[in-house]
């Protein structure tokens, strides 16, 4: 402490200051500094507090320099120089002293400054006290503050780890969760090693930070000396806490991690039902130390990521095995066509945006079928999963076959509906199926709970075709609604037919009709080019992401430019369906017209509607209505009407008055010829019409 130098001015009469009894109670020592004689006078208690004794002390304040360090006495001079100075009347602060034994002592002091008139300082009277037990006290809950902050702090952390590994779905997604910023680097961990178990081998999936790869330890046998081999051995964990421990412990690997500056490392085994199948390490730069509190975090954290681990793989082999089913299931290629651009996409749905992809059940196929017919499929089973999938590639295979065996559309769709009701399943399914007949432009589609087709012209506008639908498939066959509207629409030369699952269309919170909206804007704006348009088609459902996938097919016709023969087109018209009867009647008259028939489409009409008439009238069942174009020396279109009666129709004299017995007779006048079949139990009722070419080809 400074020296206040002597002064010839006698002390004051009340010099030393009598300390008030209490002070002596509290254990607290008084003194009394006069700043003009320099003198600093301490009662016994302050002698105490200082660790001198009496005739140690000379009164002078340097003389406590013995138990005052230097840097602590140069700050209690500049703290009193500085009250001084500023005019304060008082000052405080904790400092250190060193007692007789070497041992230093936390103290407090509090001065008061007395000054006269003028404001000149003249004495500072104050006390001192031993605050040891204090400031250890404070000291003692700052640290069990600290401890429980840090203990929160590492609950929360691993908290959030278990809370994010809930939603990892798979490997990837685990080792994401655990070197996130927000994940085990809180923990002050400053690097990550993490292994799988395969085959009595280690396989290295996770490191960091970037640049911390061991040479040599991507794939190690567990009997290794690599600490990870040893807790996979053990089932235990290993606590490392030092360098000179890790470097005993573990040579070999030592010298690669010096770079680092570790000073302790955790191991943790990752067990599932008694097995280990894999190993997480936790390297640290800045401790020595795991108290019992950091080995049980640690360890709930590992058995965590175990489950998230095994859950993981579990879901990734059954990915594997959804993919390739679905693979199998899926068209390996589209055939071509004659007369048409085909694209086809499929994109599986994507789950928590970067979480993985997953497998559903959405499908297209393309039928060839004969006389330049072909089928387009597109649909949707129920679910996302392995036996989505399943259940997909049946309904794919049986389609396929019905189509082919040359059954009307609706009857395709009818008998696909009861194949999936007899299945062993819960699933239904929806789908559009739509056949096409590319010489004529004529596309008859069937409905069963999907979305509506969209269809692009040639000059680029784009229109949603509403097609009357039926119940899902499955649903219609439990339910007995196996009667499925058919909807005839054309497609020109240059158009594009567009069918695809709701994954593309449907988003959350939006309105399907919307969707179906934006859907065909996106189309009317998109290139020309088929497969073109579909890579656009699957660039915005990938912007979008979802948890649905997507399938569609898209069909344009082209211009023919030779005439094609054989053309074939066919209805099914049920009893008491106004609006089958409208859409045969639509088939026929745009049959006749692309046919080149128009001279004779009153004529054809007319008949082909007598004897659908005829069929629903005189017999019980329904109609399948076919239309075809037959080739030779003489151009002719066959109209056949199909019902599942085998009598035989006959001629009847109506008389004047009769409403009815006129209708062989006006199929016997208008026709070039007709006849009947016998076809099964039931019987067809065929017309043939001399036609010639289509003009303009």
């Amino acid at each position: 402490m400074a020296d206040r130098g002597a002064s010839a001015r006698s002390l004051p009469d009340d010099w030393p200051a009598h300390p008030d009894p209490i002070l002596a109670l509290n254990r607290m020592g008084s003194f009394d500094w006069d700043l003009d004689t320099g003198l600093f006078h301490m009662d016994a208690q302050a002698h105490e507090v200082f660790d001198v004794r009496p005739d140690e002390f000379d009164g002078r304040p340097e003389s406590l320099g013995v138990r005052v360090p230097p840097g602590e006495g140069r700050r209690l001079d500049a703290l009193v120089a500085q009250a001084i100075k500023d005019g304060s009347e008082n000052y405080g602060t904790y400092f250190r002293l060193r007692c007789r034994d070497g041992t230093l002592r936390w103290t407090h002091t509090q001065g008061y400054i007395r000054r006269d008139d003028t404001g000149r300082p003249r004495r500072i009277v104050g006390i001192v006290r031993d605050a040891t037990s204090e400031l250890d006290e404070l000291a003692t809950r700052r640290d069990e503050a600290a401890l429980d902050h840090a203990r929160r702090r590492q609950t929360s952390v691993v908290q959030l780890a278990t809370a994010a590994l809930a939603h990892a779905r798979t490997v990837q997604d685990v080792i994401d969760v655990l070197k996130d910023t927000h994940g085990l680097t809180h923990l002050g961990a400053t690097s990550l090693v993490m292994g799988l178990v395969e085959a009595g081998r280690i396989r290295l999936v996770a490191e960091g930070p970037e640049g911390s790869f061991v040479p040599g330890t991507r794939v190690t046998r567990i009997d290794e000396p690599y600490p990870m081999g040893e807790v996979v051995r053990t089932l235990s964990p290993r606590f490392i806490e030092s360098p000179e421990e890790f470097a005993a412990g573990y040579p070999v690997l030592w010298p690669h991690l010096t770079d680092l500056d570790i000073t302790a490392a955790a191991y943790l085994p990752l067990i599932v039902q008694a097995r280990p199948i894999g190993a997480m390490g936790l390297l640290y730069s800045d401790r020595r130390t795991f108290t019992a509190e950091d080995r049980n975090i640690l360890l709930a954290l590992g058995s965590s990521i175990a489950q998230s681990l095994q859950r993981a793989m579990f879901y990734e082999q059954e990915m594997d095995i959804a993919q390739g089913l679905q693979q199998a299931m899926l068209p390996r290629t589209i055939p071509s066509v004659p007369g048409a651009d085909v694209a086809v996409r499929y994109r599986a749905a994507t789950v928590g945006g970067s979480l993985g992809r997953d497998i559903g059940g959405d499908w297209y196929d393309l039928i060839p079928l004969p006389g330049g017919r072909v089928g387009a499929v597109i649909g949707d089973v129920q679910g996302h999963d392995t036996h989505a999938a399943a259940v997909m590639g049946q309904l794919r295979i049986v389609l396929r076959a019905y189509a082919a065996e040359g059954h009307t559309p609706a009857t395709v769709m009818a008998r696909a509906s009861v194949f999936l009701h007899e299945l062993d399943t819960d699933r239904f399914a929806t789908c559009l199926y739509a056949e096409a007949d590319l010489a004529t432009g004529v596309v008859q589609a069937v409905r069963a709970g999907h979305i509506d087709p969209l269809v692009r012209d040639a000059d680029g506008t784009c229109r949603r075709v509403p097609v009357p639908g039926g119940l899902p498939l499955g649903l219609s066959a439990e339910f007995g609604s196996l009667d499925y509207p058919v909807a005839t629409l054309e497609l020109d030369p240059g158009a594009t037919l567009v069918l695809c699952t709701d994954g593309l269309v449907e988003q959350p919170g939006t309105d399907l009709d919307d969707g179906m909206r934006a859907l065909a804007a996106l189309v009317a704006a998109g290139p020309e080019d088929v497969r073109a348009l579909a890579d656009r088609f699957i660039e915005v459902a990938e912007d979008r992401g979802g948890d649905d996938d997507v399938a569609l097919l898209l069909l344009r016709r082209r211009g023919l430019r030779t005439p094609r023969t054989g053309g074939r087109l066919q209805q099914h018209v049920a009893p008491g369906d106004p609006e089958a009867l409208t859409g045969a009647r639509h088939m026929i008259r745009a049959a006749v017209r692309t046919w080149g028939a128009r001279d004779r489409a009153d004529e054809i009409e007319l008949v082909a509607d007598e004897l659908i008439t005829n069929a629903l009238m005189h017999t019980e069942g329904a109609a399948v209505v076919t239309l075809r174009v037959l080739t030779g020396a003489e151009r002719r279109l066959r109209v056949e009407v199909e019902d599942s009666s085998s009598a035989l129709p006959r001629r009847r004299e109506a008389g004047e008055q009769g409403v009815s017995g006129r209708g062989l007779l006006l199929v016997d006048l208008l026709t070039d010829v007709w006849g009947v079949e016998a076809r099964g139990g039931g019987k067809c009722v065929w017309c043939e019409f001399a036609v010639p070419g289509p003009s303009g080809d």
